[in-house]
């Protein structure tokens, strides 16, 4: 394949990747907009969200392997045709059902595209000093669609309707599909490679029931005996998939890759990093609206700060990492984060009284959020590097997939676990004044819309208790995120200061290798 072709083809498929990052964290802005157009319930706010992480992270350990045995060429342009499809479902989307079942969607697209994005790189720029650019703009790309998600959803709701976060993928996916049509190389896959749906479905089971557990243990009048069987769907999903892992032959995930100390320990901060990111952004994105009353693209703006701290300690990481180790730059990494989100809540204007801070300057949460991003850019950089650099030759696409799906599991846990704490918080602790709407107890969303109903004097009362509420779940949720961050610091510390195992000789492989095609 020519120069220019190839890097053509590195451009389609990192707009893939950007368009499956972008919808990470488009609604974040867009939140308030949906609940009150399409009348969402708290538990449904947070599915609308979540819907999309879980359903990918379900399946994208075997989305690899099924682009194997299909080609990875037609995998990309399945999914996107599938991502199109679910945009346009999900910008027309009557209720909140609707448009949780389009998000479930628009995740199987982006499943499809995602390994088979990376496995184009590989197979296309076969000169090393060319092919780790190019992962690392496909990496970068990662970084800058978490960034500009709610910036996005932000400057589409100023001009157009809320469905228009979803329809402009639309235009993008066809342009994609032409490209990766004329540019990628074809392959007709490994029809002998085998491809296990089942466990993927197993898997499924277990984060839906562990999610669905979360969410009902920390919602106000909750039901013990659905919690219950929430956590025993999930666990028999866990133990079913593991014993099948262990019984085949080529297996999706090979847990003797965990006995290596500094894979592990890039697992968990790559899912620590997301769990930070999703989290403080989600948190924060609503805060800025709810509460101190910007617009979306300017809480969009805000909070992209993150990604300024972001990106260049990720550059810097990613140059040192083979003089450092991991070790230093994931757990300072950590260390750092811990501190941006301690600075970013008591910088947040209006919640820590003793600091004097106008409620009308909410750029000075900016310097928390750089500090945030600057240690979440460390601790990713150095967390790919750990997995990818000791994972096995010829384990190094399963690494791949095992990296992903822990970004994704951070992603759908820091919103599952702290978008939770945050509206139970809220419901737990408002006390109304006389004569307000019972249904504003559900969430600020529905205190605001109930103050709209009333005289100014009550509708001040209402929202001044609906907005302390809220800051008591902002705080907490805060909070959590600094001690799950110090945690993990300590943890992956220990860990990679033991020594690591002798290496896993490669198997011998059970059907005929193949060339892939140019």
């Amino acid at each position: 394949m020519t120069g220019s072709r190839r890097w053509w083809l590195l451009v389609t498929v990192a707009v893939g990747l950007l368009l499956i990052s972008i919808d990470m964290t488009v609604l974040y802005t867009a939140l308030p907009t949906l609940t009150e157009d399409l009348h969402a319930d708290p538990s449904q706010k947070l599915w609308m969200i979540n819907a999309y992480p879980l359903v990918m992270a379900g399946l994208l350990l075997g989305a690899g392997t099924l682009g194997d045995r299909v080609g990875h060429k037609r995998m990309f342009l399945a999914g996107l045709v599938l991502f199109g499809i679910a945009s346009t479902a999900a910008a027309f989307a009557p209720s909140p059902t609707a448009l949780i079942g389009a998000r479930a969607f628009l995740a199987v697209g982006a499943a499809a595209m995602m390994p088979a994005t990376l496995s184009l790189i590989r197979t296309t720029f076969e000169d090393e000093h060319e092919r780790n650019i190019a992962i690392g703009v496909w990496g970068t790309m990662s970084v800058v669609g978490t960034a500009l998600g709610p910036i996005l959803g932000g400057f589409l709701l100023e001009h157009f309707w809320w469905g228009s976060v979803f329809l402009i993928n639309v235009p993008v996916v066809i342009l994609a599909l032409i490209a990766g049509a004329v540019l990628a190389p074809g392959d007709s896959g490994r029809s002998d490679k085998p491809w296990d749906f089942l466990a993927s479905v197993q898997v499924m089971a277990g984060l839906v029931g562990l999610v669905y557990a979360v969410k009902e243990a920390t919602r106000p009048g909750r039901e013990p005996l659905t919690v219950v069987i929430a956590l025993v769907v999930a666990a028999a999903g866990f133990t079913l998939f593991v014993r099948r892992q262990r019984r085949q032959t080529h297996p999706l995930i090979d847990f003797a890759l965990l006995r290596d100390p500094r894979i592990l320990s890039g697992m968990v901060a790559a899912a620590l990093a997301m769990f930070a990111t999703a989290g403080i952004q989600l948190v924060l994105t609503q805060r800025l609206q709810l509460v101190m009353d910007l617009t979306p693209l300017h809480a969009g703006l805000l909070v992209a700060a993150f990604a300024v701290g972001c990106l260049p300690s990720g550059i810097v990481a990613g140059s040192l990492v083979l003089r450092t180790g991991p070790r230093p730059l994931i757990v300072g990494g950590l260390v750092t984060g811990t501190a941006g989100a301690l600075l970013t809540l008591l910088l947040t204007p209006g919640v820590v009284p003793f600091l004097g801070i106008h409620p009308d300057h909410p750029l000075w949460i900016t310097p928390g959020l750089v500090v945030a991003g600057a240690g979440m850019g460390l601790a990713m950089t150095a967390a790919s590097a750990a997995i990818m650099g000791n994972a096995p030759a010829h384990r190094a696409g399963m690494a791949a997939s095992v990296e992903e799906v822990s970004y994704e599991l951070g992603s759908l846990s820091g919103v599952a676990i702290l978008g939770s704490v945050l509206g139970s918080l809220y419901t737990a602790t408002v006390h109304l004044p006389s004569g307000s709407p019972g249904a504003a107890t559900r969430s600020l969303d529905s205190a605001r819309t109930a103050a709209a109903e009333l005289s100014p004097r009550q509708a001040d009362s209402l929202l001044n208790a609906a907005h302390s509420a809220f800051d008591n779940g902002y705080t907490l949720t805060l909070l959590i995120t600094a001690a799950v961050l110090a945690a993990g610091s300590v943890f992956t510390a220990r860990r990679l200061s033991l020594p690591t195992p002798a290496p896993t000789p490669a198997p011998a492989p059970a059907y005929e290798e193949k060339e892939p095609a140019t």
